[in-house]
């Protein structure tokens, strides 16, 4: 098989791609496509992931196996697929699949500062995660701060292994979801590491109101969100204007920061100067409402949008998109107009700059 077919640049890959390079991949090859910011990397395929499984399992007892899973059994799934993701994760790689992903990593190692052992983020890409008609994101695993080639190898099998989650097994299970086409590809990037980090809703997520763009920041990685450790700040921008109109500055406790003994992630106290600190400004703000738009201006539907803002306080602020995905609570629905008509264009203006300060409107 070759190369190409078992790695593949995040820079020539786009949505059509999801067969070959999971939902995450495809987004983030589909994002840079469109010009916008993602940390440079690979995505080991699809085809490498359905190679080493037959190396492992060539009568596919696994695919079966689970498919005679009862959906309601929690302790028989845990039980069963715990044996599953020990087989994958001990099992040897092909030797060609190794030695693709080897030679893409000491590319992307050549390119930084860090050498040969440079850091990177190995995230799961199932084939039927991030579409609009089912998402399983989040159920695989994600890694970061992995450095030197025998660890990458290592972790990206890991990351096969976690198509086997008792979690994501029991998701398939329950929406009746088939094994035999289900595969995972897995992106290796550059390790960001983040003044501040978030996500961005480019439509209400509580009202799915599509005339704003909702932002959730935090210090740190945004790992300290998903885990829940932390209140973020959030903030409300009007498409229309563009204004702030609603911003919540939170008591941030915690944050996630690079391990300084080089492996992965640790919690740790957020400096006490910065606890009640707003994470961004206002300019700040606005410039990554400006990116959801055009995030959502490119695929035509609401997004969910995980960001990350590097640089130092003093400036050369860089916004990095760490992957974007259909908004599903709310796209989907059959949703009315994002506002009521008005007499003049004008008064929408109004209406959006009220919910700040009230103002009194012109004579008519």
């Amino acid at each position: 098989m070759a190369t190409q077919d078992l790695v593949r640049p995040i820079g020539d890959v786009g949505l059509d791609d999801r067969p070959v390079v999971g939902g995450k991949g495809a987004s983030l090859g589909e994002l840079s496509r469109a010009g916008l910011t993602v940390p440079a990397g690979f995505i080991v395929t699809a085809r490498a992931f359905e190679r080493a499984i037959r190396a492992v399992d060539p009568a596919g007892a696994v695919s079966t196996e689970i498919e005679q899973l009862p959906a309601a059994d929690g302790a028989v799934i845990a039980q069963v697929t715990a044996r599953i993701r020990e087989r994958i994760a001990a099992a040897p790689l092909p030797a060609d699949i190794a030695e693709a992903i080897s030679a893409s990593y000491r590319a992307l190692a050549d390119s930084q500062d860090h050498g040969r052992d440079s850091p990177v983020a190995i995230r799961s890409s199932a084939t039927g995660e991030d579409s609009g008609g089912a998402s399983f994101a989040g159920l695989q695993d994600t890694y970061l701060w992995v450095a030197g080639e025998q660890s990458v190898l290592d972790h990206v099998r890991k990351c096969w292994a976690s198509l086997y989650n008792a979690e994501s097994v029991s998701y398939r299970r329950q929406q009746r979801i088939g094994e035999q086409a289900l595969a995972m590809g897995v992106v290796v990037q550059r390790m960001v590491e983040p003044r501040c980090a978030g996500v961005m809703f480019t439509c209400s997520p509580t009202t799915g109101d599509r005339s704003v763009i909702a932002i959730e920041g935090s210090w740190g990685l945004g790992s300290v969100l998903v885990s829940g450790e932390v209140t973020p700040d959030s903030y409300v921008v009007s498409k229309v204007t563009g204004e702030i109109v609603r911003r919540t500055v939170s008591a941030k406790l915690r944050l996630h920061q690079l391990n300084p003994a080089g492996s992965g992630t640790v919690p740790a106290d957020v400096p006490e100067h910065l606890r009640e600190q707003a994470c961004l400004d206002d300019d700040q703000v606005r410039a990554l409402a400006r990116v959801g738009k055009l995030v959502e201006r490119h695929y035509g539907t609401p997004q969910d949008i995980e960001w990350a803002l590097t640089g130092s306080s003093g400036g050369g602020d860089r916004i990095v998109l760490l992957q974007s995905r259909p908004e599903t609570v709310w796209s989907g629905r059959g949703s009315g107009p994002v506002a009521t008509p008005k007499a003049r264009p004008a008064d929408h203006v109004f209406e959006q700059l009220s919910r700040v300060v009230p103002i009194a409107r012109p004579e008519r």
